[in-house]
């Protein structure tokens, strides 16, 4: 592995480990030339997924760009790296199980969807305002209001439901009500 600072190839592996989905391996390493360290991951290298946008137009799947939508609803909310990381993974094996070349782009959309739901709901908004192409505070209001009348799971298309009972996310404890008086009239 050439070292990313003076990009000798002369480097030792200091530590590796395997990351909670057991999919990628963190490897720290030194370069033996400068003596910096850097990390790398490695990953068990599938066959290349397209996705089919809505315009019908394919793109390859791109993990990086689903990690900037997901930081971006994220964003400011109690939501560790980590916790990040195993919703795409999550994502990933739900697309490598249903799919083997093309995949809907819908199908991420909602899987994602799912998946902030169990994570944290004001995420989810976030992403479905712009999953779903919100263009107004109408369709917003529209939102949290299917979020409020079945608030454990929020109002997705069935045929993209994940087929599980677990959630991958710890429940947190909060009191509900709180984001309840957000859709009450004014007074």
């Amino acid at each position: 592995m050439r070292c990313p600072f003076c990009h000798q190839d002369n480097d030792k592996v200091s530590d590796t480990r395997s990351s909670v989905d057991g999919f990628v391996i963190r490897r720290r390493r030194m370069c033996c030339v400068c003596e910096k360290k850097f990390t790398t991951y490695e990953r068990i290298e599938a066959t290349q997924v397209r996705v089919v946008k809505r315009d019908g137009s394919r793109a390859p799947f791109d993990r990086g760009r689903l990690r900037q939508g997901l930081e971006r609803a994220c964003w400011k909310r109690q939501i560790s790296d980590a916790q990040i990381s195993t919703l795409i993974a999550q994502v990933e094996r739900d697309i490598d199980s249903t799919f083997e070349t093309d995949v809907q782009s819908q199908f991420i959309g909602e899987r994602v969807m799912f998946y902030l739901g169990e994570l944290d709901q004001v995420a989810y908004v976030r992403f479905a305002s712009v999953y779903r192409q919100f263009n107004d505070a109408d369709d917003f209001i529209k939102e949290l209001q299917r979020m409020e009348q079945n608030p454990d799971m929020p109002c997705l298309s069935a045929e993209y439901l994940p087929k599980r009972k677990k959630s991958l996310f710890p429940k947190v404890k909060r009191n509900r009500n709180e984001d309840r008086g957000l859709l009450d009239p004014l007074e």
